[in-house]
């Protein structure tokens, strides 16, 4: 998606983004934390903020309790009491914390396909906390930071301090990498003693690296720092290592796998976005915590992003970016929209109107090689901003107009009906394919691919009659 620079970082002025409200009018706010707490508590609130808050599902909690109990009774480190909780994100991703605490994204419950892959993971996980990963890695961070502060501060030398601490950066990185591969090794071995297919984190690292290829570039920036491959060894490496540690252990098709039990455990499991993070239907973008709509002009593709909602036509030629601010004390829409919010791009007169029933402001702008369209519209303390950028000298006002002809809010009804798609477990038919499944499917990107990254299918697959297979259904 090759979008101008400007629309993704471009944008200025001391408002801070509130796509994603920590709060909405008449709703319960997030309670207070006490000030003193335990690191781990705080680290716990840490990777709720950043992804989603918890999901619950009882029926999947279930199915990864029971294999948690399983590899802790078969673990090589310490027995302990472990505490799991599945993150409301798409993102793939998990986490483990010094007391036990394991963390595991909806996004990648979806990409397993059997009790040995998830195991895999889980195993994966504990074993960072066994072997005191995570507290050696805090350890190190603090004696890092400590290092530094006394090289530029007691010894005066800032320039000194900041090499060390690059120098730290770089050892900090070998250790994590050397911890994650420690960690496959041992995952491997535990799950075969648990007596799953020890082979099954081979198919899920192929799996994830098949889906961050699909991803690669429809991220934003912030959604790539938390993917799973950001704090990971490459896979190809990965892979090739526990495939060497499962042929030590055995050959192929030892241990169990049981796809039937992980497969009803994940059906009716949320995919993709939250609908209270906002959704991308076709052009058409909801949010039903905002409680507001709007759809892209003809031939855009829209993309999601944490904070904003990116999109382009399918010739390049021109980009759309919509995003939320909060206005200054004091400040007018009307100046807030003259002052312009795009470092490098002189704005014209500004008109006022209204949209959707909501006081409303428009201009253009001329940026080196864009011509602009902005607009803003106000709700209350907060202010909807959307950007359109055109190549050249070609004026986006027709397409400005009609994403704002579509904006409209929400009833509170309208609303909550709003729901995210979901994973269905379906079997084949005899006629069946790839295609045939990819037909099914509720997204509008490359259905036959995710269907087959879903399955953990290769290209050119045939379907087993009878099978069980994941499709993403509204």
């Amino acid at each position: 998606m090759a979008l101008p620079a400007l629309l993704l970082g471009g944008c200025s002025g001391d408002q801070s983004s509130l796509l994603s409200p920590l709060s909405q009018p008449g709703g319960e706010t997030a309670p207070r934390v006490a000030a003193v707490q335990r690191t781990a508590d705080r680290e716990h609130e840490r990777l709720l903020q950043a992804f989603g808050g918890e999901y619950r599902a009882p029926k999947t909690r279930a199915a990864l309790d029971a294999i948690v109990v399983r590899l802790a009774k078969a673990s090589e480190g310490r027995m302990g009491a472990y505490e799991i909780t599945i993150l409301n994100s798409p993102i793939v991703n998990a986490f483990a914390l010094p007391n036990g605490r394991l963390y595991v994204t909806r996004g990648l419950l979806a990409l397993a396909n059997d009790t040995s892959e998830i195991a895999s993971v889980m195993a994966h996980e504990i074993a960072h906390v066994t072997d005191r990963h995570a507290s050696e890695r805090a350890e190190m961070e603090l004696e890092t930071a400590l290092v530094s502060q006394v090289v530029s501060q007691v010894l005066n030398d800032p320039a000194t301090g900041a090499a060390v601490q690059a120098r730290s950066k770089l050892s900090l990185a070998r250790f994590s990498r050397q911890q994650e591969f420690a960690a496959d090794q041992i995952s491997v071995r535990n799950i075969s003693r648990a007596g799953y297919d020890p082979y099954g984190a081979g198919r899920f690292l192929a799996s994830l690296g098949r889906n961050t290829a699909f991803r690669a570039g429809r991220q934003s920036e912030s959604d790539r720092k938390l993917d799973m491959l950001s704090s990971h060894p490459s896979t190809p490496e990965r892979i090739a290592a526990v495939l060497g540690a499962a042929r030590q252990i055995g050959a192929p098709g030892i241990g169990e796998r049981d796809a039937a039990q992980w497969l009803a455990a994940i059906d009716g499991l949320a995919f993709g976005d939250d609908p209270a993070d906002g959704i991308v239907r076709g052009r058409r973008y909801i949010n039903s915590a905002l409680r507001i709509a709007f759809s892209a002009p003809d031939g855009f593709e829209l993309e999601a992003a944490r904070e904003m909602v990116v999109g382009v036509s399918a010739d390049g030629a021109q980009a759309l970016r919509f995003d939320s601010v909060a206005l200054r004390a004091g400040q007018t829409l009307e100046s807030y929209v003259a002052s312009g919010w795009i470092d490098g791009v002189t704005t014209d007169a500004v008109q006022s109107l209204t949209v959707a029933g909501l006081p409303a402001a428009v201009t253009s702008g001329q940026g080196t090689d864009w011509r602009f369209r902005l607009a803003a519209v106000q709700a209350g303390p907060r202010v909807y901003r959307f950007i359109l950028a055109a190549k050249g000298r070609s004026d986006p006002e027709r397409a400005m107009r009609a994403v704002l002809d579509s904006f409209r809010t929400l009833a509170p009804g309208e609303a909550q009906a709003v729901r995210a798609p979901q994973l269905r477990i379906v079997t084949a038919g005899a006629g069946d394919t790839p295609a045939t499944m990819a037909a099914r499917m509720a997204v509008q990107d490359r259905a036959q691919e995710q269907f087959l990254i879903l399955n953990g299918l290769e290209r050119g697959a045939r379907l087993t009659p009878g099978a069980q297979y994941k499709i993403v259904s509204e």
